[in-house]
């Protein structure tokens, strides 16, 4: 009876099934639908919303100075020198506009476009929230000779905006602390924000951005800080993506123009990679699935270089046809653009869509570039010679790659020798343990589902791609391997580089190595190969590093797994229980193949209790810089660098 109660009760469905959703409830009820996730980059994201607003004002000409500060609590205090928010009443609404602009959705100064002519928060959501999403939020604003205040509670104000006093200062702080019970993370990463910060500091030449840590003091008690400011703006973003790469002409090209009230700038400079690093935005926006501003500037170098090249003669002793990548080997270039009204498509919205956008860049880019190859012909003439070199060298890769494409799964000679594949067919459902050296590859093998989990040894350390030629990468065995056992290949329509998934066998692809440093070191390497040759995968999510335990804490029939010391000291205390410590047996594990079968399911393997990091890329310029400063041929960078992380270093002695 009570079914069919039930089957009745489901069955109605009217107005009252209706739930709408009102002001900020919504972004509290589907965070992720405004702020991407819940997670790391969520969390980031918030600061980012505000400070946003702040660049917005200085592009309108009214702030120069932008300060960040994470607190010891892990807020974040937002504060600038623009115009301040405005106090007064809105017409419509009934209460003070800094109230309207922080507790309503798609209300803010971007729509009117007198107000602001470019910027990167469009919707109007932004700040709003930020405080939806924050437990305490403080708004301060100074503003014609007196400061205001009002503070919020989960997105609803707890009073009126008041008068605190006279002031002679101008502008905006906003103080917010996330909402815990929100966000999975609630820690600010410094390395993180300061990427962004620089990233804007460079977007927006002669901007002062200041982020301090409260949270990392020094002996005096001084908090660390740094600030960001360019004078030469992507001139000097291009020097600072390249610092441990060898430049092949003096100077970095830099051309800007403005056409329909679109700006256009843009840098780029070549060196000796084999590597095309292309990294646009619009409005601020990293648009890292690129777009038309980034289809104008190809195919206006493309043109001219090639309209150059043929005029001077410099083409007549090719054998292969040369073709638009070409140009783009070895360059590391910078295409910003300040868009009106942008409009963005593509998985993540990070594709700018403007039809109008490709003509302008194209124009721009011709225009400059043909009257810098007139002026520099020696410059140019480097350029073309190393293009000629990219265009053999380029028609050798492809044969190395269709041999290795030729011995893959898609030309049906079979699998690599080492792979011990799973049942199931289904990549959705099926993942691949890339295993570093035959023993920790036999016990995985051994202890895997063989329904869903393939296992792929990889013998010692795969080649540094950082440094090769591409047709020496697939001559690599290892490399070889992966490329095989994935079922993936190199060229789609149109693009005879980009990597076609439609056969991929794996949606999960897991590097699994010894938590020693020579196992930190044959993950840094296959991270480099994914990075630089199979960044899809990383996009799509699909790349993923396992946490094997670090210890084995036992007394008896008593066991424990522990990933660091905190959890070792812990787990140790626990089973000690009464008695003593010296009688819990600690076993330090060095490596995978230290662990039998079955612990290396229950720890590593396993779906239910394993831990895995998935990769992703936060910031495209960023990677591509860390990337080219570990792995490259320049030393002093990278000693540079680890002097200053060694303190986060866990060294195991």
């Amino acid at each position: 009876m009570s079914e069919v109660k039930e089957e009745v009760k489901n069955a109605h469905y009217g107005a009252d099934n209706i739930t709408v959703l009102e002001g900020l409830e919504a972004v509290r009820k589907r965070p992720a639908m405004y702020i991407g996730d819940i997670n790391v980059r969520g969390l980031h994201h918030l600061v980012y919303e505000v400070v946003d607003n702040s660049i917005d004002e200085a592009l309108a000409g009214h702030c120069k100075n932008v300060f960040v500060t994470i607190h010891t609590d892990n807020s974040i205090s937002v504060e600038d020198d623009g115009r301040g928010i405005p106090v007064d009443m809105h017409p419509k609404e009934g209460r003070s506009a800094l109230e309207v602009v922080l507790t309503v959705l798609h209300a803010g100064g971007k729509f009117d476009k007198d107000s602001y002519k470019v910027s990167g928060g469009l919707h109007g959501v932004g700040v709003s929230c930020v405080n939806a999403l924050s437990t305490k939020l403080v708004a301060t604003v100074w503003r014609e000779g007196k400061e205001y205040q009002q503070e919020f509670s989960i997105g609803a104000p707890l009073y009126p905006v008041k008068e605190i006093g006279p002031s002679n200062k101008r502008g905006t702080k906003i103080h917010f602390k996330p909402d815990n019970s929100i966000f999975t993370v609630t820690e600010y990463n410094y390395d993180t924000l300061a990427a962004r910060m620089r990233e804007l500091a460079y977007l927006n030449r002669g901007i002062s951005i200041t982020i301090t840590d409260e949270r990392n003091v020094d002996e005096q008690g001084t908090a660390f800080s740094e600030n960001f400011y360019s004078e030469g703006g992507l001139r000097e973003f291009v020097t600072f993506l390249d610092k441990t790469r060898q430049p092949l002409i003096p100077e970095v090209i830099y051309m800007e123009g403005a056409k329909e009230n679109v700006i256009v700038e843009v840098a780029f400079q070549y060196n000796d990679s084999y590597n095309e690093n292309i990294h646009s935005y619009v409005n601020n926006i990293n648009t890292i699935e690129g777009g038309t501003h980034v289809v104008g500037f190809r195919r206006a170098l493309t043109r001219v270089f090639k309209n150059w090249a043929t005029k001077n003669d410099l083409f007549k002793n090719l054998k292969t046809e040369i073709n638009g990548e070409d140009f783009r080997e070895g360059i590391t270039c910078l295409v910003s653009v300040k868009v009106p009204e942008p409009l963005f498509e593509g998985q993540t919205k990070t594709k700018l869509g403007n039809s109008e956008v490709d003509a302008i860049v194209a124009g721009v880019v011709g225009e400059n570039l043909e009257y810098y190859l007139e002026e520099h012909p020696k410059e140019a003439k480097t350029i073309v010679n190393k293009v000629i070199l990219a265009a053999t060298a380029r028609m050798a890769a492809k044969k190395a790659r269709e041999l290795v494409q030729r011995k893959s799964v898609l030309g049906g000679s079979g699998l690599p020798g080492k792979l011990s594949d799973c049942s199931d067919k289904n990549p959705d459902a099926c993942e691949l343990f890339l295993v570093e050296g035959d023993s920790a590859g036999g016990t995985a093998k051994q202890g895997r589902n063989r329904a869903f989990q393939a296992i792929l040894p990889l013998r010692g350390k795969i080649l540094n791609v950082e440094k090769a030629m591409e047709h020496k990468i697939y001559e690599n065995e290892e490399i070889k391997n992966i490329f095989t056992a994935l079922g993936v290949s190199k060229g789609v329509e149109g693009d005879e580089k980009a990597l076609n998934l439609t056969k991929l066998r794996y949606h999960k692809i897991v590097i699994m190595c010894d938590a020693d440093v020579d196992g930190s070191h044959i993950t840094t390497l296959i991270l480099t190969f994914f990075f630089r040759h199979m960044k899809e995968l990383i996009e799509k999510g699909y790349i993923y590093i396992a946490s094997p335990p670090l210890y084995l804490v036992k007394k008896g029939n008593k066991e424990q797994y522990a990933w660091n010391d905190e959890q070792r000291i812990a787990a140790v205390k626990l089973i000690a229980g009464e008695g003593k410590e010296d009688s819990v047996h600690v076993q330090r594990y060095k490596g995978l193949g230290e662990m039998n079968a079955e612990q290396l399911w229950s720890t590593t393997m396993n779906p239910e209790t394993r831990t895995l990091k998935q990769v992703t890329i936060d910031n495209a310029a960023e990677a591509d810089h860390i990337f080219s400063m570990l792995m490259g041929d320049e030393v002093p960078p990278r000693r540079e660098f680890i002097e200053a992380n060694a303190k986060y270093a866990k060294i195991d002695v």
